[in-house]
C-alpha cells in the first residue's frame, strides 16, 4: 500500500487503513519524530480521558473470593482426600 506526498505535505491515508483503525474526519492524529520511521498515533480526546471508568462499579463487591471464583469458573468439587 503507498500514499503519495502532496506539495502540501499532505496524504491521503488509505481507505483500508483508516477501515482497519477506525480513523474518521476530524480525528487528530500525532507524528513521534524521534521513531526512525513515519510513526503516527491517534490521540484520545482529553474529555474522552475525563469520561472513562466515571460509570464504572464492583460487580463483585458483596461477595467473597471463592463466590466470585465459583462465579467465573463454575462451582469445583474438590476430591476427598485419601485415609492413611
Amino acid at each position: 500500500m503507498q500514499a503519495t506526498l502532496t506539495s502540501k505535505g499532505q496524504i491521503t491515508i488509505p481507505v483500508h487503513v483508516r477501515n482497519r483503525l477506525h480513523l474518521k474526519p476530524g480525528d487528530v492524529l500525532e507524528f513521534d519524530e524521534k521513531a526512525p520511521f513515519l510513526k503516527a498515533v491517534k490521540t484520545i480526546p482529553a474529555e474522552a480521558w475525563e469520561q472513562f471508568g466515571k460509570t464504572a462499579c464492583d460487580p463483585w463487591g458483596n461477595m467473597s473470593v471463592l463466590e466470585i471464583m465459583d462465579e467465573l469458573r463454575g462451582p469445583v468439587e474438590l476430591p476427598v482426600p485419601e485415609s492413611l
